[in-house]
């Protein structure tokens, strides 16, 4: 019998992530919007968010939300963190009991500093919980380039049963029993690209974001670690894969935010002309807070925060990062 899978959440990556999932079993797309969903189902294009890119024909989409839940043996959550626990309110009314949720958000949620996989055990209890994620660019995927991404579950039979759903000859799907580390990879990253983007807009070169892609995985890494997660998961396609990607592609939103703000705009600037949520800038201010909780000192996630929060101009935090001693490379990482 086939497993039918309903996304929630019809922006680039949940679109992305249905499209993968409708070439090997039944699924549904939710779209907000009416009009977005009508373009999907009918057109089999996501002009919103992925102009010129061809979807499944197989693949359903529609804007009522039972349609899109009451029938699914395996829900995926693609909404944004900021609207994520609202919208899982309104989907579990509909929900059948122990179907598996699965998260793509890369975001913590502000207020009460919790991973998605947290909110859903919370809203949703008794379902299996897991994220999906990774070094994943939605646009390079649907042009049929290879990627991986990991799917973290702590029960492995139901990890290797969703596995099987998305995985296809070039999408390929890895399981993973560290959920907290492989959801902070992807959570933190975000931060770090941003970084990384302001590196670019300055003009700084190669040499520079080499240096904050490598200390920004070790800021990762340490606050992952005091937050639960194990440390090679960061070395992981979740933790350095996902870094990697994030922070040098022209397709990154978190990466395009540092580098317009490198350029001089300010952050309202940037946000006003972005179609699409860059997760990286309201996280930068809960990991500040949960590494002043935690005792942690991350140079690279202050100085965004500073940016992004506090009035301060990239080339002020390139600078004060300069200003910073340096101590052993590997100090707060115990080795285990």
């Amino acid at each position: 019998m086939d497993i039918r899978v309903s996304v929630i959440g019809a922006g680039s990556w949940g679109t992305t992530v249905a499209a993968l999932a409708a070439r090997n079993t039944p699924t549904t797309l939710w779209a907000r919007r009416p009009e977005l969903a009508a373009q999907i189902h009918s057109e089999h294009e996501n002009g919103d968010y992925l102009p010129g890119y061809r979807l499944p024909d197989s693949l359903r989409a529609t804007s009522d939300l039972e349609e899109a839940v009451c029938r699914a043996d395996v829900l995926v959550m693609g909404v944004p963190s900021h609207g994520f626990r609202d919208t899982l309110v309104e989907v579990v009314e509909h929900l059948r009991p122990w179907v598996p949720v699965l998260s793509l958000a890369k975001g913590l949620e502000v207020g009460t500093r919790r991973r998605m996989s947290e909110i859903i055990q919370e809203v949703a209890p008794g379902h299996p919980v897991g994220v999906l994620t990774g070094p994943n660019l939605a646009k390079e995927i649907l042009a049929g380039h290879a990627a991986a991404s990991v799917i973290a579950m702590d029960d492995d039979n139901v990890a290797g049963a969703l596995q099987r759903l998305f995985r296809t000859d070039l999408f390929r799907v890895y399981t993973n029993d560290d959920v907290c580390g492989c959801e902070l990879g992807g959570v933190l990253k975000n931060v770090i690209a941003i970084a990384a983007g302001m590196g670019d807009g300055l003009g700084a070169g190669d040499n520079t974001r080499a240096a904050v892609i490598t200390r920004g995985l070790n800021e990762v890494t340490r606050l992952g670690m005091a937050m639960g997660g194990r440390p090679l998961t960061f070395s992981g396609l979740a933790g350095m894969g996902d870094l990697v990607a994030t922070c040098t592609s022209q397709q990154s939103r978190n990466r395009h935010v540092g580098e317009q703000l490198g350029k001089g705009l300010t952050i309202d600037e940037v946000i006003e002309q972005m179609k699409m949520v860059a997760e990286g800038v309201k996280t930068s201010r809960v990991v500040i807070e949960l590494a002043d909780e935690l005792g942690i000192d991350l140079p690279i996630c202050s100085e965004v925060k500073a940016v992004c929060h506090d009035g301060h101009s990239a080339l002020e935090a390139y600078r004060g990062l300069l200003r910073r001693d340096a101590g052993h490379e590997h100090d707060g990482i115990e080795e285990r």
